[in-house]
């Protein structure tokens, strides 16, 4: 069974008395444990798909399944119960609350998802420490690097031990030689049978992909299998 599926997604929008379609009767899955790298040109329709892949948006045609679930006439409020648990998110920017120390700004989906406060301490503690960050649990952002802060957006993104991983350009705010520790994260997350989908237009990241899926005005306009690469060196 797929994590997520889209199937002939059509989405339009209404601006300024004109009908806008971003999504053409897009198909699309991913699997347990596989990396998917979503690219394409800017418009092209990436950042709207990943949007209904993480149900922050609903489709104006089409279906949307998670774990088999067809959840495309839930509520707001339904969407938001679905993807906790489900699914994660990073960004680009990261979006770390500034007042709030890297433990804190794990934790805290952990309070919206009715975990408890002292458990989604420990986990964001054991998350942050498995990524290095054990000296810096009571550091705020800005008091640490760009890399840092991705890994606290990482181990924020999973402290509800999402199945679905949904990366928006995941080392754009990142030097050469920190996103590629990114990216061996990433896939050591994938690896360990989180689906992860990353919009991108880093072919760096491409390359940690299992598959690489090409949208154009609106369509997919290829969905390729990819040889994995090694790199170690």
């Amino acid at each position: 069974m797929a994590l997520v599926e889209l199937r002939d997604v059509v989405k339009r929008y209404e601006l300024g008395g004109e009908t806008l379609t971003v999504l053409k009767g897009v198909d699309f899955t991913i699997e347990a444990g596989e990396f998917v790298a979503v690219m394409g040109p800017s418009g092209s329709g990436k950042s709207t798909m990943l949007n209904m892949i993480g149900l922050l948006d609903e489709p104006s045609e089409g279906t949307v399944l998670l774990r088999g679930e067809d959840v495309t006439t839930l509520s707001d409020r339904e969407r938001t119960k679905a993807r906790q648990g489900a699914i994660g998110f990073i960004f680009q920017d990261f979006y770390l609350i500034p007042s709030l120390t890297a433990t804190e700004n794990v934790e805290l989906p952990t309070l919206f998802g009715g975990a408890g406060n002292k458990k989604g301490r420990e986990k964001a503690i054991e998350l942050l420490t498995d990524f290095g960050l054990g000296d810096r649990l009571d550091h705020l952002p800005k008091e640490l690097s760009g890399g840092q802060q991705q890994r606290v957006a990482i181990a924020r993104s999973l402290v509800n031990e999402p199945q679905v991983l949904l990366a928006d350009e995941p080392t754009g705010n990142l030097d050469q030689k920190t996103g590629k520790e990114i990216l061996d994260r990433l896939r050591e997350i994938c690896d360990s049978g989180v689906g992860i989908i990353a919009v991108t237009h880093d072919p760096n990241v491409a390359a940690y992909a299992d598959r690489r899926v090409n949208i154009v005005d609106g369509v997919i306009d290829g969905d390729d299998a990819l040889a994995r690469e090694d790199h170690d060196a």
